[in-house]
Order: C-alpha cells, then sequence, then structure tokens
C-alpha cells in the first residue's frame, strides 16, 4: 500500500484547505486512517482519525474546525480544515494502520502555511 497526499498550499489565516490522502493497494478491512501534523521544529502530532467503525476522533486544537472524512469506495480519506491558524503551519502527514493484513503506512506529507 503506498499513500499519496495532496491539497497543502498557502493560506490566510481564517481560510481553509482540504487536504486528500489515496491508498494505492488493498487496505486491511480493520483499519484507522489518521491525520498527523508537524510544525517546525516540533514533534509530529495526531490531528484527527478516522476508523472503519465510524469512530472519530479530534485533537483539542483543532475541535470544531477541522474535518475527517473516508471515501472508503476511493481509499481515500479528507480532512477539510477551516478557520485555520498561523499555529496551524506545519507538514500534514496521512497514516493508515490496519489488520488482516498487518499494516502501518505513511504518505509523504503535504505542507500547509498558514499566514497571519
Amino acid at each position: 500500500v503506498q499513500l499519496q497526499a495532496s491539497g497543502g498550499g498557502l493560506v490566510q489565516a481564517g481560510g481553509s484547505l482540504r487536504l486528500s490522502c489515496a491508498a494505492s493497494g488493498r487496505i486491511g478491512r480493520f483499519n484507522t486512517w489518521n491525520w498527523y501534523r508537524q510544525a517546525p521544529g516540533q514533534q509530529r502530532e495526531l490531528v484527527a482519525l478516522a476508523s472503519n467503525t465510524g469512530d472519530i476522533n479530534y485533537a483539542d486544537f483543532v475541535k470544531g474546525r477541522f474535518t475527517i472524512s473516508r471515501d472508503n469506495a476511493k481509499n481515500t480519506v479528507y480532512l477539510q480544515m477551516d478557520s485555520l491558524l498561523p499555529e496551524g503551519t506545519g507538514v500534514y502527514y496521512c497514516n493508515v494502520v490496519s489488520i488482516l493484513p498487518t499494516a502501518d503506512v505513511w504518505g509523504q506529507g503535504t505542507l500547509v502555511t498558514v499566514s497571519s
């Protein structure tokens, strides 16, 4: 399985972006898609996740502003980011973890820059 992330770019504070992450290859039936963010000089942190059972969770710092969604038919996950803040600047990575078969796959990252 390979993941291809896209949708990053430069946006003003308060603006919106929609990230996409498409998987090629078969993903295990039991899976969780994750979006992470790595700000400059910071560790990578979890932003949002969506499991195949319908569980969705967000980091506190994005609740109410970001929305994660899945299109299982297209093997694609999205992250709609609204009301972006300058501290949202960073590289966003998608990740899928699955079992049957077991996998832990990362995309290449897409850069989001939020100007103040």
